[in-house]
């Protein structure tokens, strides 16, 4: 009973990591550029002193769903959408380098151009720093210009471009942070053929219904295992009480 036991219970226990993701999918599903993380179970075997006569089941998540979101148009100066598949190099909390497709921009206190999570855009030669400006445009080629303070409409000053990189996307994973990175941990190489999509943003890959009947199955899978820990107590109290001295 035991054996029985445990592997409900880790099937349990793996069906809860599973929620998590899906949960955490789901909750996503509306922020931009987000790309969705991929779940799978498969079994494990059970190994001790003897053979491995029992198998549990094993959550992992092998890959992120690389499938473009869609384009949305915003019309504000600051939105870029990465095309082709292209990636948008940023600053992460511990200095390097990140990739992502989030594009919604702005400008922080200290000039320098950031993400909507307050992450630096990454230009030729580090964080794009803004001095002060009436306008700016970002070009389809990732070009950061502005109209400095005081400049005629027509005098515009190119100050940066964002460093847009497409490595192959088996190269690339997802960091705890929810950023992508190289495989090998080495930076990517700018990529000067890649393009934007000006004043538009790429929404989420998540398809919230799919996510939905995930859960769903995942909570049904839950229950199902509770049952049967449920099912290894009580044919546990049975065979006690069968061999209990009279």
């Amino acid at each position: 009973m035991d054996d029985m036991l445990y592997v409900a219970m880790s099937g349990a226990k793996e069906t809860l990591i599973a929620q998590a993701a899906a949960t955490n999918n789901l909750a996503n599903a509306s922020t931009t550029g987000f790309l969705a993380d991929l779940n799978q179970f498969r079994s494990m075997p059970v190994f001790g002193s003897g053979h491995p006569t029992r198998v549990y089941a094993m959550d992992e998540s092998p890959s992120s769903n690389f499938d473009h979101g869609s384009v949305q148009q915003t019309g504000r100066d600051l939105d870029v959408a990465p095309r082709d598949g292209g990636w948008i190099a940023l600053q992460a909390v511990d200095g390097s380098e990140r990739y992502s497709r989030r594009g919604d921009l702005r400008v922080d206190e200290n000039g320098l151009l950031v993400t909507g999570n307050k992450l630096p855009v990454m230009g030729n030669g580090g964080p794009i720093a803004l001095p002060p400006f009436e306008k700016i445009d970002i070009g389809v080629d990732g070009t950061v210009s502005i109209r400095p303070l005081g400049a005629a409409a027509d005098q515009l000053a190119v100050i940066d471009r964002i460093k847009l990189v497409a490595p192959q996307l088996d190269q690339m994973e997802k960091g705890q942070d929810g950023l992508f990175r190289r495989k090998d941990g080495e930076v990517a190489e700018a990529d000067p053929a890649q393009r934007v999509v000006p004043g538009a943003l790429m929404s989420s890959n998540v398809n919230a219904v799919n996510e939905m009947v995930n859960m769903i199955e995942l909570s049904r899978r839950f229950e199902l295992q509770v049952k049967m820990m449920k099912t290894a107590e009580e044919s546990s109290t049975a065979a006690s009480s069968i061999i209990k001295p009279i």
